[in-house]
């Protein structure tokens, strides 16, 4: 299979792309993001296609995307209005909270991976792989000393991938009674030197 990554999130594959991370994160942010319509509509709003790299098969067809978070912003971050005009001034009030106890700062020598998927259908191909690589290059053409990641500890599938990729953890963050709305109890924070 030809595997081609570029930078960009292509406009035609935005409902593809909205799908696939809400597939990926939705049971980490469902609790709190859900409904999954009002999630998508919530997605399709904010993705900022310029912080993505894409992986894309020979007909262009989305197998797999890694976004990234720099202090120009992130990949799936969005504003405190978004929120509002998706979930109202009362589903706002309450979800903010947990979702900024959930954000983290990004350093300014890292460059921070702010989620990959993969496309069910091309699991197992090195997708993964070719993905981490491409936003390995996007941060050593930036400037980065390094790339930093969070992955929760369930995830033991993306944490293998990161650790044969050379990432070590550096620091675990329990979520205490925040694992109630995430459906997680602890975040990894990993990362690997340029």
């Amino acid at each position: 299979m030809t595997i081609t990554c570029q930078l960009g999130l292509p406009d035609p594959l935005r409902a593809q792309a909205v799908a696939l991370y809400w597939q990926a994160f939705g049971s980490k942010l469902g609790r709190v993001m859900g409904p999954t319509a009002k999630a998508h509509r919530f997605l399709a709003r904010v993705l900022r296609a310029h912080h993505a790299i894409v992986a894309l098969d020979a007909q262009g067809q989305l197998l797999g995307m890694a976004g990234f978070k720099t202090p120009a912003g992130s990949f799936a971050g969005g504003e405190i209005a978004d929120i509002r005009a998706i979930y109202g001034s009362l589903g706002a009030a309450w979800r903010l909270p947990l979702l900024w106890m959930l954000s983290d700062d990004t350093p300014s020598d890292h460059f921070l991976l702010d989620g990959i998927c993969v496309a069910p259908r091309a699991r197992g191909l090195g997708i993964g792989s070719a993905l981490m690589q491409a936003i390995e290059d996007q941060a050593r053409q930036r400037g980065y000393g390094a790339v930093q990641l969070e992955v929760i500890d369930s995830n033991l599938r993306a944490r293998a991938l990161y650790q044969r990729l050379g990432y070590r953890a550096t620091k675990t963050q329990t979520l205490g009674l925040l694992r109630y709305a995430f459906g997680f109890d602890a975040a990894i924070t990993m990362v690997k030197p340029l």
